[in-house]
């Protein structure tokens, strides 16, 4: 059996999302997909709008054969360690065979190109990217302006400034460090940009919908991303998603609204500020993501936090990105520190692999990735006896993580908390 693996957040599951599956299958000629998929926080540094579970269950009735939760300390990185924690942890399953990810460019040559120089770092190209980061440049600009002049091709250097290109050379840069016998593919991302909060004919972006959910409740409704919706009902916005999520996605975002979505960072404001309020500046440098620049600016900014969302904006500055302080303080609150990410890395990764569900006519991929793999497969949190303590250390953050999130829903849409350990695995 050919298997293609590949790597999601499926903030919500969309059309674009049903398509990257089938097509994938398609072009690799794989039997069926396996996918690895952020949990309850995403990579861009946020809470994600709706629970893993209800998300890996769109994802299984849309045809993926079985989704993995990647760990939460990879899944809310950068997209370097992003991309390094869901390529090894593909590998490590053992029975993936290639990785199919969307791209702006469908240019997997020009993305190799771009993934070889950054992987292997040149002096003459390091020399130029620390003059820049020296000149104020954030690291993004600086990486993409320095690639300009080492390559003398502004059109390479432009694949940096999409963002799914970007997670594509750095999935490339991850198979390579690896020495991976996966091998790669990749797709064109259709008709959206990542960013558009405006909706498309068919494939809008996961921005635009996620904007379309903020108007679903004027009551509960604590945070807007853009966009011009006109209706407030949500029976208008049913209406809006039936041409951007298969159907059978949209059942469940009907049943399962306000009962367990949408959840925004401002849903979080009063742990974060708690949590805050009991960290000096030099406390906070131990957390991933954040500088000692970071930490006296979070400490003299303290007392102008009036919610979440608007802190982090306030925070925003020339050489750092939106998305940086939105981790940082993220890691933060869930307390993921360097220290932690460091060990678990030097241990190879990866000390589990964590099943959220599978298709029944895919029930043999379990006993492959038993049989195959290297990580010791976890369908219950009450048989975890051969994961070592790294892992367990791993593991315990992912159950706190998430019972933190299942707590902000119990609060918010007054629902029964649902411990992780009582969480049952999903059979579609």
């Amino acid at each position: 059996m050919k298997i293609v693996g590949l790597i999601a957040e499926y903030n919500p599951f969309h059309n674009g999302h049903q398509y990257h599956i089938e097509k994938s299958k398609e072009i690799t000629g794989a039997d069926t997909a396996i996918v690895v998929m952020s949990g309850d926080y995403v990579q861009r540094g946020t809470p994600a709008i709706m629970p893993k579970y209800l998300r890996a269950e769109m994802a299984l009735r849309c045809g993926a054969g079985a989704v993995f939760e990647l760990p939460v300390c990879y899944s809310t990185g950068s997209a370097e360690l992003f991309a390094m924690g869901a390529v090894s942890f593909l590998d490590s399953l053992g029975i993936v065979d290639s990785i199919c990810f969307g791209s702006e460019c469908n240019d997997l040559d020009g993305l190799k190109a771009v993934a070889d120089i950054l992987c292997e770092e040149p002096e003459e190209y390091r020399q130029l990217l620390q003059t820049h980061i020296k000149n104020g440049l954030s690291f993004p600009a600086a990486r993409q302006k320095a690639l300009t002049s080492y390559m003398n091709s502004p059109k390479h250097a432009l694949l940096l400034s999409d963002p799914n290109n970007i997670l594509g050379i750095e999935y490339l840069k991850a198979l390579k460090k690896l020495d991976s016998s996966i091998h790669p593919y990749t797709i064109r991302r259709e008709e959206s940009h990542y960013h558009d909060t405006e909706l498309q004919d068919h494939y809008s972006s996961a921005s635009a919908i996620r904007s379309l959910l903020a108007y679903s409740s004027s009551a509960l409704s604590t945070q807007y991303d853009g966009g011009t919706f006109e209706n407030t009902h949500f029976s208008n916005i049913l209406n809006e998603l039936e041409d951007q999520v298969p159907s059978c996605c949209l059942e469940l975002l009907k049943d399962y609204h306000h009962v367990m979505y949408p959840v925004y960072q401002n849903d979080f404001s009063l742990l974060m500020k708690y949590k805050l309020l009991n960290k000096s500046a030099q406390d906070l440098t131990r957390y991933l993501d954040v500088s000692e620049e970071l930490a006296n600016r979070i400490s003299g900014q303290l007392n102008n936090f009036f919610n979440y969302k608007q802190f982090c904006e306030l925070l925003k500055t020339k050489e750092m990105t939106q998305t940086r302080i939105n981790r940082a303080l993220l890691h933060i609150m869930l307390g993921i520190k360097k220290r932690n990410v460091e060990e678990y890395i030097d241990g190879g990764y990866h000390y589990y692999a964590r099943l959220l569900g599978f298709r029944k006519d895919r029930e043999k991929l379990l006993g492959s990735v038993t049989k195959n793999g290297i990580l010791p497969l976890v369908t219950s949190l009450y048989q975890t006896e051969d994961i070592p303590d790294a892992g367990k250390k791993m593991l315990n953050h992912d159950i706190l993580a998430s019972n933190l999130y299942k707590s902000v829903i119990t609060d918010k849409y007054k629902t029964a908390f649902q411990n992780e350990y009582s969480q049952m695995l999903l059979k579609v």
